[in-house]
């Protein structure tokens, strides 16, 4: 059955929280919500102990009178199941509920997630109020999706408590059958760390030395997975009431937030949503939006929404910046370029009290009087005008390979450098090709790679059998395959890949390392024709690959640092260091530009972002100038642009003016 979300055009809103307003206050959300042009908000969604004041006891007629309320004011209801914040009364019930760090402290209610996912006690409750809801509200007018939980893991990814070592050995007998099959994945030879019974194997708690690096993969494994049963014990209930409503629930897809392998979770999902939020230290937090935007994407397959962002400051950074002129609408025509088909906020109202009382809001704390308030009504008028955009795609024909086994697997203790970071070292590579305005998709080690000419795998240490051929078989298809440093080096099971590095991938690369020189803090080497590396080195040996760039000075000098391999009827690179950016960018511009891959739009300013979505009949050129210059950027055919209305003549320019968005509609390039 299909299931899409019935809003028309690019949905807009926020998490609303009626219930911590008096009732009075609700007709002038719904006056405010009307001027702002929101046409959908999450409802319900920390709201357990009204929902529920006792166990089996229910009140629904505030949320009755709320989604009743929405419905006469057209605006459509995400309506969420509560079960992200259970009530006190069920701690004092359950306390065996309650989560166990891997110090062994249990933890105590009082904010949120403060539950232990594997908790029968708390899957019980959680299905219950669901079940009730799905009931009530299944056929329910306002209702046009479901919001199951909300931000799964982001306190509670992992609980080692026995309740959760019982559900953690159940999955491993599940996963290998008996024991010597988990102490062959596990290697527990080493360190005397056999086990003769399934009750020795424990959570990776607390202990004296550095842990068994598969042990714990195997962990984040497994941690994933039971918050993902969760959410499809939720949804499944959901579907059963109302099988044609769409659910979805919000992923963390940011800087900080590692706990689930989202290419699991996003094909349960009927729809696929994002929450995302900056950094104040990051000084071009616009790369970090294009590069969360083009994952989700990925993800989602396509078109997805942003569940969350804000409006200006959040309130659980050590300092909270607010947004600067024009930013709050750059961030979300930024999100919508890379694909949100839905821009939402935490939340529609400031709350005067709470954890969250300094994040801000739509109608911040100063009112209808203020920047933010003109710029959410005026990001509501630009939805409106882009509602055509919605369900248009990408058009990357790069691929940058992400993966969360090998995210958890690089940042274990014990690794040649603890500076080793994944994310960083992916967004190094990212960052040249959003300057040169290239279309990226992210990719599993075993996607499909047909639609693309040039793969780069920044990091891939962790790769499994399967994914190491299907890389390789792609350059021996005629692609080109980049690799990064430290990548092929173990298998699924954290093994060493043994006969030398870059382990899995030595052959298509044509080349052999036996000894890395991982370089300490603020080091670098010399490479020949300029510039730096950074981070790593290795000794090299060429095996039919070519040396593009040697190591100038340091232990290696004349050793090579960057090679090129023809591989079948492709082409392969390794990079056996971090080059520079500058000099990172000139190497991967002459890789694409050998590749075939070309930027979105040639004879755009530095500074200015282009991306494109494909529609059915029309393509998309979104224009971003993060200069605060303004530019005028050529276009090749005649066009509208949408925010203004205004008609561009094909070999003319659209102006887009300083620290703003413009948005050509172009007939669709084939």
């Amino acid at each position: 059955m299909s299931r899409e979300l019935k809003v028309p055009g690019i949905a807009y809103g926020g998490d609303y929280n009626p219930e911590q307003w008096p009732e009075e206050v609700w007709a002038e959300d719904m006056r405010l919500m009307g001027e702002a042009g929101v046409t959908m908000v999450s409802v319900n969604i920390f709201s357990w102990a009204l929902l529920e004041p006792s166990e089996g006891e229910y009140d629904f007629s505030r949320l009755d009178r709320v989604l009743d309320m929405l419905y006469a004011h057209g605006i459509a209801a995400d309506l969420a199941t509560p079960t992200a914040a259970p009530p006190a009364w069920f701690f004092k019930a359950h306390p065996e509920a309650l989560p166990v760090d891997r110090d062994g402290r249990t933890l105590s209610y009082g904010s949120r997630q403060t539950f232990c996912p594997s908790s029968p006690a708390y899957r019980t409750a959680a299905l219950r109020i669901t079940r009730e809801l799905a009931a009530r509200y299944a056929d329910h007018p306002a209702v046009v999706m479901w919001h199951v939980h909300n931000e799964y893991g982001c306190h509670n990814a992992e609980c080692h408590c026995d309740t959760s070592a019982a559900a953690f050995r159940r999955w491993l007998r599940a996963k290998y059958q008996d024991l010597p099959a988990l102490n062959e994945a596990w290697g527990t030879t080493f360190w005397s760390q056999w086990y003769y019974d399934w009750d020795e194997v424990l959570p990776p708690r607390a202990t004296g030395a550095v842990p068994n690096p598969a042990h714990r993969l195997d962990w984040r494994r497994f941690c994933s997975e039971e918050l993902l049963s969760l959410y499809r014990a939720e949804r499944d209930v959901l579907r059963e009431a109302a099988p044609s409503i769409p659910a979805t629930t919000n992923f963390m897809v940011m800087y900080n937030f590692d706990a689930l392998d989202y290419w699991r979770w996003a094909p349960e999902l009927d729809v696929v949503s994002n929450d995302h939020y900056l950094r104040s230290t990051d000084p071009e937090s616009q790369i970090d939006i294009a590069m969360s935007g083009d994952l989700m994407r990925s993800l989602a397959g396509g078109p997805w929404l942003l569940m969350e962002h804000a409006t200006g400051a959040v309130n659980w950074q050590p300092v909270n910046r607010a947004k600067t002129a024009g930013e709050l609408r750059r961030n979300a025509l930024a999100h919508v370029a890379r694909g949100a088909d839905g821009i939402a906020y935490f939340q529609w109202r400031a709350a005067k009290a709470g954890a969250e009382q300094w994040h801000s809001a739509m109608l911040p704390h100063a009112g209808t009087d203020s920047q933010i308030w003109r710029d959410v009504v005026q990001l509501g008028s630009d939805l409106r005008a882009l509602a055509e955009v919605r369900g248009s795609t990408g058009t990357a024909r790069t691929a940058i390979v992400w993966d969360w086994d090998a995210r958890w697997a690089l940042e274990l203790p014990s690794q040649p450098s603890e500076q080793l970071r994944y994310l960083e070292l992916v967004r190094s590579w990212y960052e040249p090709l959003w300057r040169a305005g290239v279309a990226v998709d992210f990719v599993r080690p075993d996607a499909d790679l047909s639609s693309y000419r040039l793969v780069l795998a920044p990091g891939l240490y962790l790769v499994d059998d399967a994914g190491a051929a299907n890389l390789t078989s792609f350059a021996e298809d005629g692609g080109t395959l980049v690799v990064g440093f430290h990548s092929g080096a173990v298998d699924a099971n954290c093994h060493v890949r043994l006969g030398g590095y870059p382990g899995a991938f030595r052959e298509a690369l044509g080349v052999r390392t036996d000894e890395l020189f991982p370089l300490l803090p603020g080091e670098s080497v010399g490479l020949s024709g300029g510039g730096r590396g950074s981070l790593w080195s290795e000794r090299v040996r060429l095996e039919g690959a070519e040396a593009v760039t040697t190591y100038t000075d340091g232990p290696l000098t004349g050793i090579p640092a960057v090679t090129r391999h023809t591989y079948g009827t492709g082409t392969t690179w390794y990079l056996a260091t971090l080059p520079d950016t500058s000099t990172l960018g000139a190497l991967l511009e002459r890789i694409r530009t050998e590749a075939g891959v070309q930027a979105e739009l040639e004879g755009v300013p530095a500074g200015v972002e282009a991306v494109r979505r494909r529609g059915t009949d029309a393509d998309y050129l979104f224009l971003i100038d993060h200069t605060g210059q303004g530019a005028k950027v050529p276009v090749a055919a005649d066009g509208v642009e949408l925010l203004t209305g205004k008609p561009v003549t094909g070999g003319s320019s659209v102006l887009v003016p300083p620290g703003d968005v413009a948005v050509m509609r172009e007939p669709r390039c084939t």
